[in-house]
């Protein structure tokens, strides 16, 4: 009896030793992670996405060998507000101040850089643009910065960061090349400013390879060199990822390294970054780990937002937010979809996802901002323009503060001023209604509202319910009647704050804001 008991036992033990076995091992094996990160690139603007006049080819690898994400979105769309969200995997409406652009990121938001480089054994750095622009001294928020290496840039205005060698002098100076690095590859292309007509003269491209310019803006010559511009920068950013991709492989390191890639906002354009729009908030997202990612190659429907990278680091990594110190988490890890073999919709109830923004750049009195919330579900884009008396793209006579300075804004703030054309300003600066519904599938450029028709009057109800409901559980101080907080948070930059006032008392001038024209302020008010 006694022996048959040990026997028992033993088989017990001998059946629970394996699968320890296995968890040791995979607990050994946690996934490098390298983060790849653009500045103010939309949805659609890789070939692997189709797209014509860009090409990817790392983007396009990591798709092919790895995930391509039909449905990513910034929750806003902003740099350091979208930056805040990727880092603390929490919406930007519970940020407190680094809900704004140019802010002082609060202590208390540990990002999953720092508890990673504090808590574990990661290796952890980055190089070009992290978490910006925000004031957060004495902190690392995105690790140990690795920039020495430059080298001459293709065209005037991009950075003369040479990233991938500062990438590969990372991974040089780990002690131990068993311990798993985390990296963050900050790009600051295709930010603005470009080198007007370098897409044509130095990347050989040609106005005639757009095959359509958005609705939003006049389809000139000029207007398709700034695009063409844009995807010279893009294409910059996207050679480097190869470069990176390469010397993984050449390491033999590739295997077990998370590679995700995408934006942190759209295209630097009227009617996209700083706006809540498809080419605003929807990002090109492509992540690869051939060690843990089933049936690559893969077309993912899922709705994905980027509340959800910080999770999934933290996962792979084995810990959780609570053990590294930071505040608790809203987004939900990607790692079932990495699991499954599925294409299409893998998690059902990643059906919708949330959109929101406060204060981005000044330029209205008071320096408030333009508090916007929104929902998509089921191709629909419900807008709530909370204070829809305010000039979104902020005030006129300060320039426009909220759209960056470009060949593309001088253009239609031209052809309105000249009385040629007023419908792409309207589009662009011109003021909003309360709400905006747009069917996305239908209308990607968000041209046709059609909250006013009774067919959709249903639907936009219902959006509106959920949206709050969910907002709420999130403890939005809009939700609350608090969200003056947002408007009251000081903007980071003193030489810019109060800038309305200061400009209207002479104090500053059309050149004290960097990123706008001259040429962009109103010389006197629009109605």
């Amino acid at each position: 009896m006694r022996l048959s008991i040990c026997l028992l036992a033993f088989s017990a033990l001998a059946g629970l030793l394996p699968q320890q076995s296995a968890d040791a091992a995979d607990a050994a094996k946690r996934p490098n992670i390298l983060f790849a990160i653009s500045d103010d690139q939309s949805f659609p603007h890789t070939s692997a996405y189709g797209c014509e006049w860009v090409k990817t080819p790392g983007f396009d690898r990591v798709a092919r060998e790895g995930l391509l994400f039909m449905n990513c979105y910034t929750p806003n769309a902003k740099c350091a507000p979208s930056r805040s969200a990727v880092v603390t995997g929490r919406n930007s409406w519970q940020l407190e101040e680094a809900g704004n652009h140019v802010c002082f990121f609060p202590e208390k938001f540990v990002t999953y850089c720092e508890g990673l480089t504090q808590h574990t054994d990661y290796f952890v750095g980055c190089t070009g643009k992290g978490v910006a622009p925000v004031t957060a001294k004495g902190r690392n928020l995105t690790g140990k910065t690795f920039s020495k290496a430059t080298q001459k840039p293709p065209a005037a205005a991009i950075s003369n960061n040479d990233y991938a060698t500062n990438f590969e002098q990372f991974l040089d100076a780990r002690k131990d090349e068993e311990k798993p690095f985390c990296f963050w590859f900050g790009a600051t292309e295709p930010h603005r400013a470009y080198e007007y007509g370098a897409g044509v003269s130095k990347g050989g491209k040609s106005t005639d390879q757009i095959e359509k310019v958005p609705g939003f803006w006049p389809d000139t010559d000029v207007v398709r060199n700034d695009m063409l511009d844009y995807a010279f920068e893009i294409e910059h950013f996207d050679r480097h990822l190869q470069r990176m991709i390469e010397a993984l492989e050449r390491r033999g390191e590739l295997e077990n390294t998370l590679i995700v890639v995408t934006s942190d906002n759209g295209m630097p354009f009227p009617r996209c970054k700083g706006a809540e729009y498809e080419y605003s908030n929807h990002m090109p997202l492509a992540i690869m780990w051939p060690a843990g990612i089933k049936n690559p190659g893969r077309k993912i429907d899922d709705y994905v937002s980027f509340i959800d990278f910080a999770p999934t680091f933290l996962e792979l990594a084995g810990v959780t937010a609570e053990k590294i110190g930071m505040q608790p988490v809203q987004g939900k890890s990607l790692s079932p979809i990495f699991r499954s073999e599925k294409s299409g919709r893998v998690v059902p109830e990643r059906n919708y996802v949330l959109l929101g923004q406060e204060r981005h750049d000044v330029g209205r009195p008071g320096d408030v901002g333009y508090p916007i919330r929104s929902i998509i579900q089921d191709d629909l884009l419900y807008m709530r323009n909370m204070k829809n008396d305010r000039w979104p793209m902020c005030d006129p006579v300060t320039g426009y503060l909220n759209t960056d300075g470009s060949p593309t804004k001088t253009q239609i703030l031209n052809m309105r001023r000249q009385g040629e054309e007023t419908l792409f300003w309207e589009l662009c600066f011109g003021k909003r209604g309360e709400e905006e519904l747009y069917n996305i599938a239908k209308d990607p450029e968000c041209l046709h509202n059609l909250i006013d028709d009774e067919k959709y009057r249903a639907q936009a109800d219902q959006l509106q319910k959920k949206l709050f409901a969910e907002l709420k559980k999130q403890e939005d101080p809009r939700m609350s009647g608090q969200g003056e907080v947002f408007d009251n948070y000081p903007y980071a930059n003193p030489g810019q704050r109060n800038f309305y006032r200061r400009f209207l008392e002479g104090d500053v001038n059309e050149r004290s804001a960097g990123w706008v024209n001259p040429s962009d302020f109103e010389p006197k008010p629009v109605e």
